[in-house]
């Protein structure tokens, strides 16, 4: 996957979990049941906000999309999450078993948001790409 696409991929999953959390969000209003508010919560943070944010950051600087790290992070994030949701849902609603599922979901997530910031940490430079080509041409002239 280029990193364009894994930045479009990123910004279209986030759309999708903010509908999924927006409708959670009214499904939970009109039946008066808020159980399911941590849930909510979280398809919106690591849904929504992250992954735009990854996108962002993957557009503003491709090479954090680039590859094998990045499709690890890529992929064990959109592995993990859902899962982590879905089974934070079901122990919501009283399956105890699904702890340990959110336990090894939550690793994989975190994982790959230390991936994530590696990724950052490595290969994004002390200064954006635009201001070093604007210092280069005043240099320059």
């Amino acid at each position: 996957m280029t990193h364009n696409l894994r930045s479009r991929a990123w910004f279209r999953l986030a759309a999708a979990y903010f509908a999924v959390g927006v409708m959670l969000g009214v499904a939970m209003g009109a039946s008066g049941d808020h159980s399911l508010f941590p849930v909510h919560a979280h398809i919106n943070l690591l849904g929504w906000v992250s992954m735009a944010l990854f996108g962002l950051i993957g557009t503003v600087h491709p090479s954090i999309n680039e590859g094998r790290i990045a499709a690890w992070q890529f992929w064990m994030y959109n592995v993990g999450a859902p899962v982590m949701l879905g089974a934070l849902a079901l122990r919501i609603k009283g399956f105890q078993s699904a702890e340990p599922l959110i336990g090894i979901a939550s690793i994989v997530v975190g994982c790959s948001v230390l991936l994530f910031a590696w990724l950052v940490f490595t290969r994004i430079g002390a200064r954006p790409e635009s201001l070093s080509s604007a210092t280069r041409e005043l240099r320059a002239s």
